[in-house]
């Protein structure tokens, strides 16, 4: 869309470009190779977030700054010493864009990447485009606990709901205008998405995101096994080859725990008992028991509802296991942005009502989003 509609954002104009593998036209062609090759644009900076510019660092590692092999031009990390552009960085630009594909779920660093890169260009007095983007669980899907700010961090900055039901450049109109930024934010729409569309709908490709998320589908998973992950009591398939697919201990008796899942009639979704051995991170080399998960209807597939449940049951079965276990419990409630989902399923309260509890947060924050929906 940028390049057939709106090229006069960027017509004769030093551009940076905040992106990864994901930045690509619907024929797969890189962002950066597209705007290099224009002759009235000038790519004079590229900005890359967590796992590079070009997708091949593992999470959490910090990247320093570099040279596009291919372009020239040089690349400046967000994910390594500094998290947002410098004024030095920005001073040669008369454009920032941003061009990443998102996963519509809250504990993911590029939006906060584009977040601090958007507050940068306001203080820099340039504009920030927003290149659009689907969501791929859908534009209607809302769930989970909004964040509390004492939990706050890189994998979670601002007050939004686990899956908060955004476009990437309707979350950008929401995080402008909520906290005050005063950004010059141009939004590139996309033509022809519908807030009820998943990504198999639009007939595009699917780039992976990171690593770890190979498919469109994977959305779906690592919004329901993400958090528990961050345990590492638990394997959530990270590391085998179905990664946030699956749940899995030593101790777990497969048979059992799907049957308790089962039984739930959890929507969505149905739970196969499977064996696995992961290759590398958590609980490598380990033959695992447990579940995996298989979407039934995505649509109607509840992610964190899951997540609650997936964590009750084995709590429940196996009371003696240091399922939450202290060395990882801050890395926990940091992605899921509070430690009252711990706590209360620590305490044996049911999932249904931690979710109830949840709603009244929810609610105001449908109120808020609805003016900032593009489709």
């Amino acid at each position: 869309m940028l390049l057939n509609e709106r090229l006069d954002l960027v017509a004769g104009k030093r551009v940076g470009l905040i992106t990864n593998p994901t930045g690509v036209t619907s024929n797969l062609s890189s962002s950066i190779d597209a705007l290099f090759a224009l002759k009235n644009v000038k790519l004079v900076a590229l900005f890359g977030p967590e796992h590079g510019v070009r997708g091949d660092v593992f999470a959490g590692q910090k990247i320093a700054d570099s040279t596009d092999a291919r372009t020239g031009v040089p690349i400046y990390s967000l994910y390594g010493n500094r998290r947002q552009p410098t004024p030095e960085m920005l001073k040669s630009l008369d454009v920032l864009i941003y061009d990443i594909q998102d996963i519509g779920s809250r504990a993911y660093t590029y939006i906060y990447t584009m977040a601090l890169s958007m507050q940068a260009a306001a203080q820099a007095g340039i504009p920030f485009l927003v290149l659009d983007r689907p969501n791929p669980l859908g534009g209607n899907l809302i769930e989970g606990p909004v964040l509390d700010e004492k939990f706050k961090s890189f994998i979670g900055l601002y007050p939004i709901p686990y899956i908060y039901g955004l476009t990437v450049g309707e979350l950008a109109k929401y995080l402008n205008e909520e906290f005050r930024w005063g950004a010059n934010l141009v939004v590139v729409p996309m033509l022809g998405w519908r807030r009820d569309m998943l990504f198999c709908d639009t007939g595009l490709s699917w780039v992976p995101t990171s690593p770890h998320v190979p498919h469109a589908e994977t959305a779906f998973f690592i919004a329901a096994t993400g958090c528990i992950g961050e345990l590492q009591t638990l394997s959530e398939g990270v590391g085998y080859t179905q990664p946030f697919e699956l749940i899995g201990q030593q101790w777990i008796d497969p048979e059992k725990y799907a049957a308790s899942l089962n039984a739930l009639s959890l929507p969505g979704v149905h739970f196969r008992p499977t064996h696995f051995r992961p290759y590398y991170f958590s609980l490598k080399d380990q033959l695992l028991a447990g579940v995996q998960m298989h979407l039934t209807d995505s649509r109607a597939f509840q992610p964190m509802r899951t997540q609650l449940w997936l964590l009750a049951n084995l709590l429940k079965m196996y009371p003696d296991r240091e399922i939450f276990s202290s060395r990882r419990l801050q890395s926990f409630d940091r992605a899921m942005g509070t430690d009252q989902v711990r706590l209360k399923l620590s305490a044996g309260e049911s999932p249904e009502q931690i979710i109830a509890d949840w709603q009244s947060d929810l609610e105001a924050y449908k109120s808020r989003r609805a003016k900032y929906l593009i489709y």
